[in-house]
């Protein structure tokens, strides 16, 4: 039988849309980095144009966004916890009207793809687990990133293609060395085996 192997941890990275920074900007820094790591890259703020959906809650139109990588690499498992992490910081900073200052979505970048973290269900989205879905919004094939369907036109830019590819070779020298580990067995299937293993210890035919 073949044994289950556990993929290489991904990078973290992190989209942040606000309108205004100066309030609070210096303070979640910190309080990112507290959570999650030391920021190894942080790219922007640039002009927030593909959408107007976050215009009312933000405080818009100026809206922009600073994307963030961090050091610590994580599982690939841990998507749904990053993204309620991320929740609880937005909720911590929101306004006496319990309007948002900040959007948090966080992301997995691996050698061959990036996946978002969504609450939001839609036809190519897998549901992970506690309202939290995948949403694989990058596939990396021959040499470049590359745009599906359904993917966000903020990460189809090219200048966001361009800095994702530096991430990717900066993470891919970083876990080149790494080696594949036996996965634990999950709850579920530690109950399947003592369950197969009780029967085939039984007496019974």
């Amino acid at each position: 039988m073949r044994e289950i192997h556990c993929p290489v941890p991904a990078r973290l990275v992190l989209s942040v849309l606000a309108a205004s920074w100066e309030g609070f900007w210096p303070e979640l820094l910190n309080r990112l980095e507290l959570e999650f790591g030391p920021v190894d890259s942080q790219y922007g703020p640039t002009p927030f144009i593909w959408t107007d959906y976050y215009d009312l809650e933000l405080g818009g139109p100026q809206i922009t966004r600073r994307f963030l990588s961090f050091a610590p690499l994580v599982s690939q498992d841990e998507l749904v916890q990053l993204k309620l992490r991320t929740m609880t910081l937005e909720k911590q900073g929101l306004r006496p009207d319990q309007t948002r200052r900040y959007n948090l979505d966080p992301g997995l970048m691996t050698h061959d793809r990036l996946v978002l973290a969504s609450v939001k269900n839609y036809t190519h989205r897998i549901y992970l687990g506690q309202g939290i879905f995948a949403d694989l919004t990058l596939i990396y094939r021959k040499g470049r990133w590359r745009p599906l369907e359904w993917t966000y036109p903020g990460y189809a830019d090219q200048t966001m293609l361009d800095h994702l590819t530096i991430l990717r070779e900066n993470y891919r020298r970083e876990v080149k060395l790494k080696k594949l580990t036996p996965c634990p067995m999950s709850r579920l299937n530690r109950t399947k085996t003592q369950f197969t293993s009780n029967n085939m210890d039984s007496d019974h035919p």
